[in-house]
């Protein structure tokens, strides 16, 4: 039977599971996926998830679900390589998450009520926070306010979820006008780094200039996140735009001078104001 001929029907979350159980046996399946395990596949499942991310930033439905499909098979790969190992099912990952999505919403599936959305992230943190105390008790560890903040994010998002952890025990700047100020510390900081010519230290005074600016994004309701990737986006389109300028005059930028460059910048800033 050719299992490549179109189905008939559409698959099935069971078909999912079935396909990577074929993927990945021994006898038959793919070499690629037999070879692979949790650690080999963990970037491609951050990958996956931005570009979910990036289909839902560009507005673009189709795309989305196909980068939904993409970040699902990752949860089933994961899974299914539990459960060749004897931890847990994709059946267990579901229950799992049904579970905690129940306990933490008493006033959809319980008694309790909440007033708006602001009151529920409340109630949500107050929740994750006592899940995380027991957590920390039951490996015999102190908890901390910080615990659980994954080693994997990305480092801008990972210094905004220290920061909003820290905030709520109140260990934050009353206003954006003291981080303002530590901005301009930290950034002299550096300046006088770059004369003492110490790369270590260099260093370590750019991490806290990048940190107190995602505290500063924070303070001023800002996803220092989504900031940086606008930022991103911004610079490659204006970027492109020039060399597209270029090459309309028969050149390209490593033939051209900075200051030929930035003309064409200036140009292209020009058009979009326009």
């Amino acid at each position: 039977m050719d299992e490549t001929a179109p189905k008939s029907t559409p698959y099935s979350m069971d078909d999912l599971l079935k396909i990577m159980a074929k993927l990945r046996d021994p006898d038959g399946g793919c070499p690629w996926d037999v070879q692979q395990d949790f650690a080999s596949i963990a970037p491609y499942t951050i990958e996956e998830a931005y570009e979910v991310a990036d289909a839902i930033e560009r507005g673009n439905l189709e795309d989305l679900k196909g980068e939904l499909g993409d970040l699902l098979l990752q949860v089933v790969f994961h899974a299914q390589m539990a459960a060749e190992a004897g931890h847990f099912e994709y059946a267990d990952v579901v229950n799992a998450i049904s579970e905690k999505m129940v306990v933490r919403h008493p006033h959809v599936f319980g008694d309790m009520s909440v007033e708006d959305a602001d009151a529920q992230t409340a109630a949500w943190e107050t929740q994750k926070a006592a899940e995380r105390a027991a957590k920390a008790e039951a490996a015999g560890q102190v908890p901390s306010a910080l615990d659980d903040v994954a080693h994997g994010l990305p480092a801008l998002m990972r210094a905004e979820k220290f920061q909003k952890r820290a905030a709520r025990i109140g260990f934050d700047w009353p206003s954006p006008v003291e981080v303002i100020d530590q901005v301009h510390e930290e950034l002299g900081e550096v300046i006088a780094e770059i004369d003492d010519g110490d790369p270590d230290r260099l260093e370590d005074e750019i991490g806290d200039l990048l940190f107190t600016v995602t505290n500063l994004a924070r303070k001023l309701g800002v996803d220092p996140e989504v900031a940086l990737r606008r930022c991103n986006a911004k610079f490659e389109r204006r970027f492109r735009a020039v060399e597209g300028y270029a090459a309309d005059n028969g050149r390209t930028l490593p033939d051209m001078t900075l200051d030929e460059m930035q003309e064409l910048w200036l140009r292209v800033k020009a058009d979009e104001r326009n």
